[in-house]
């Protein structure tokens, strides 16, 4: 590796704990400014931040994944999504690819599946994988409604969206990390 390669990957680990550090303070300032369940969520969204780290993640993975997390996350309390209308589904595609990606290097880590050495199958991994992360995350957001928050947005258009978004950005980060593989 050259040093000015180097020099960038070091640069983007070093990102990606200063991303886990806002999660961290994510987790006392949404606690201090909303309560318990945006303690609840930053809890959820700091444990995620911690996986890329405990596989050994590439660092340029680490810093997207843990930023899409976090501002996903910034997002629902700042109401962004109720103000900007695209943007709930722009966030499910990206950060449920990203999520799918690493969930399969987490799968491949820990000896749970094979390194798919075929592009489909990396394909039809990462799309599944996507797919029933987009699927937990809209029961998380049925669960949240239901019993911690009624204000979080829940219904049948805005599900069977998520659900599109989220199939959508599995499907382009599978052949993206199919090309790139």
């Amino acid at each position: 590796m050259s040093g000015a390669r180097a020099g960038r990957a070091a640069s983007l680990v070093v990102a990606g704990d200063v991303v886990r550090a806002l999660a961290v303070a994510s987790v006392v300032v949404g606690t201090w400014r909303a309560g318990l369940v945006a303690c609840a969520l930053f809890l959820l969204v700091l444990g995620g931040t911690l996986v890329p780290r405990a596989i050994g993640a590439p660092a340029g993975l680490d810093v997207a994944y843990c930023s899409t997390l976090l501002f996903a996350a910034w997002s629902a309390q700042l109401e962004w999504y109720a103000a900007v209308d695209w943007l709930d589904l722009a966030v499910h595609a990206v950060a449920t690819g990203l999520v799918a990606v690493m969930a399969l290097l987490a799968l491949v880590r820990w000896r749970v599946v094979a390194e798919p050495a075929a592009a489909p199958d990396r394909i039809v991994l990462v799309t599944g994988l996507g797919a029933t992360a987009a699927v937990l995350w809209e029961v998380g957001e049925w669960a949240g409604h239901t019993f911690l928050d009624p204000r979080i947005y829940v219904g049948y258009a805005d599900t069977i969206g998520d659900l599109a978004a989220g199939l959508v950005g599995s499907v382009v980060a599978a052949v993206v990390l199919a090309r790139r593989s």
